[in-house]
């Protein structure tokens, strides 16, 4: 199985120009993607918007947000041609107590960055949208703070020197050099997601001075308007004026860690806690939750299982293939980004692209087996 989902993949990425720059606007324009009968409401997930005036950082870092002319290109598209539905009704219909409407799309937000407040909410509001955000822990605090993963792959970034990452504590060595250094980023971030937030935090330091960077070297982030509505999470001021505005909040764990790397002491905390704390601060329940990565090697059937035993009602995913068996711990989403045109995102809400992978994925176990 692994084999096949690698060469199904591999197919699909072979295609996927094609499909995106002739299939999918020709079966859009047809009106064919937006008749295909879904039997669940589909799920679309953001991870926020790209203020006006910000500059593209890195675009393996900045691709998972999208503009503010897309986004509203989008919440248009989606407005006139499918039906929106609020984060109760999803709900609701989790829970059996409602029908939804054919072709239902619900909006939920990773992450909990600046710009979910000061420029998602507004366009949200002009197009009377709800949308369900997930926070993480570092939200309950007043003071700014970046996600902890984003911060190593900048400082990284900030190293424009080949350079060794040494961390005593573990006993390993990471050789970077500029051709490496987002896959070194991904081992780091494997590495430390087995720890704590305060050791995390610790290791990072140790990062930091071993790069050469200095104590400031992020003041840029926090000081500069664009930089910090797109690097700084929200503060605990602004999350309750987000919710006191009337949207649904959910938890994202406290520090965003690869859950699947986690012990299971550590895993049990970040999901469990999260929830508490934001029923505390909010005065209501946390009902939603959403796995940190949230593919099929972040989120294994433990982590599902300590969703539920948390008192959350329904988890989230960010892909729309998880573990076996779709549960409301573990739904499937369609992860939007920042190169998805509107046919694409359709060929997506409507299942069409899904069906195409496992097409390819079924064609080349056949191959497989035919050459076994």
């Amino acid at each position: 199985m692994p084999r096949q989902r690698r060469n199904g993949r591999e197919s699909m990425r072979l295609v996927s120009p094609l499909l995106k720059r002739v299939v999918y606007p020709g079966l859009s324009k047809a009106g064919y993607l937006r008749h295909v009968v879904q039997t669940a409401p589909t799920v679309l997930t953001y991870h926020g918007v790209l203020p006006a005036e910000y500059k593209v950082v890195d675009p393996k870092l900045d691709g998972n947000l999208v503009s503010l002319k897309s986004f509203r290109d989008q919440l248009q598209f989606l407005q006139d041609r499918y039906n929106i539905i609020s984060p109760k009704e999803f709900l609701h219909w989790c829970q059996g107590s409602c029908e939804l409407p054919a072709r239902s799309v619900l909006l939920t937000c990773d992450d909990g960055l600046r710009n979910c407040f000061y420029d998602m909410l507004a366009l949200l509001q002009e197009f009377e949208i709800q949308c369900l955000f997930f926070v993480t822990g570092a939200s309950l605090s007043q003071a700014p703070t970046m996600l902890w993963y984003e911060q190593l792959y900048l400082m990284i970034l900030a190293a424009h020197e080949d350079f060794t990452i040494e961390l005593a504590e573990t006993g390993e060595r990471f050789q970077v050099s500029r051709s490496t250094k987002h896959s070194a980023w991904w081992e780091l971030v494997k590495k430390l997601s087995q720890y704590d937030p305060e050791r995390r935090k610790r290791l990072l330091e140790t990062i930091r001075m071993q790069l050469g960077l200095g104590e400031n070297w992020d003041a840029k982030y926090t000081e500069d308007p664009a930089l910090s509505r797109r690097f700084l999470l929200l503060n605990r001021s602004e999350l309750k004026q987000l919710a006191a505005s009337g949207a649904c909040i959910g938890a994202h764990t406290l520090s965003h860690p690869l859950l699947s790397q986690s012990s299971a002491e550590v895993a049990w905390n970040e999901i469990s806690e999260s929830k508490l704390a934001l029923d505390r601060l909010l005065g209501q329940e946390t009902w939603a939750l959403a796995y940190p990565f949230g593919g099929s090697t972040s989120v294994t059937l433990r982590e599902i299982e300590m969703a539920e035993r948390a008192g959350f009602r329904a988890a989230f995913m960010n892909v729309v293939e998880g573990p076996p068996g779709v549960s409301n711990f573990s739904l499937p989403r369609v992860h939007v980004t920042a190169d998805m045109s509107l046919a694409d995102l359709e060929a997506r809400i409507s299942g069409f692209h899904r069906s195409l992978r496992r097409l390819f994925a079924s064609a080349s176990l056949r191959a497989v087996e035919s050459n076994a």
